[in-house]
């Protein structure tokens, strides 16, 4: 349980992390989860929100990559941001010191909002980086999205309309799979059909809900 403002307990919701490796599926078994019910969050969105321009993010990664990651706008260019980023891990590393932090906040934030709106209610994180920035004991849950290797590259490429050798440098920049799966409560294979994937996460979180309401009847 969650400390709120002045130092009251807060309304208690189930927080599940949704995880894997990018174009494994996340966004589908998100999206999936909202329709059911779930309260969800994607990092990635929140990331987006908190670097818009006149935001303190905004300004520190203009500082430290140069106006070179800029789009005519003034906006950070996210294709340009991200094949840097996944060019350099030190470069990650930087960008990472400066988003993380302002994201769990802000997702602390909209959490609570979300508990004081629905206590006893299941709230879904979706972040790439759950396990590797070591955030797995801010989730009651870790829910890991996996497909085959082949699978993974083919979206990656259709989907960036990238090639096949930067699919493979962009999946090999994140963490090995087996560290993902070692640490999941739950584990939807994508590599299926979309159907599959929904009825897959329907069962997950049917679960979630079973194992939640079961943990609330015992105390």
């Amino acid at each position: 349980m969650s400390p709120a403002a002045g130092g009251a307990p807060s309304p208690e919701v189930l927080r599940v992390g949704l995880t894997g490796g990018i174009a494994t599926g996340k966004s589908v078994v998100a999206e999936a989860f909202r329709e059911m019910g779930a309260f969800v969050l994607d990092a990635d969105t929140l990331g987006h929100e908190l670097m818009e321009p006149g935001t303190p993010a905004h300004g520190e990664i203009r500082a430290a990559f140069g106006d070179e990651v800029l789009s005519a706008d003034g906006r950070i260019d996210r294709k340009k941001l991200g094949a840097r980023i996944f060019a350099d891990p030190a470069i990650r590393r930087r960008l990472n010191a400066i988003l993380h932090p302002r994201i769990l906040t802000e997702m602390e934030d909209r959490i609570l909002e979300f508990a004081r709106r629905s206590p006893g209610g299941v709230a879904v994180v979706q972040a790439a980086l759950v396990v590797e920035a070591g955030v797995r004991s801010r989730f009651d849950r870790i829910v890991v999205t996996h497909c085959d290797p082949g699978t993974q590259a083919r979206r990656l490429m259709e989907r960036d309309g990238i090639s096949g050798e930067e699919a493979r440098r962009r999946i090999s920049a994140q963490a090995e799979p087996r560290e993902r799966l070692a640490a999941a409560d739950y584990v939807i294979d994508t590599s299926g059909s979309l159907s599959e994937t929904r009825a897959r996460a329907g069962e997950v979180l049917t679960a979630l809900r079973r194992e939640w309401e079961s943990r609330k009847a015992s105390r």
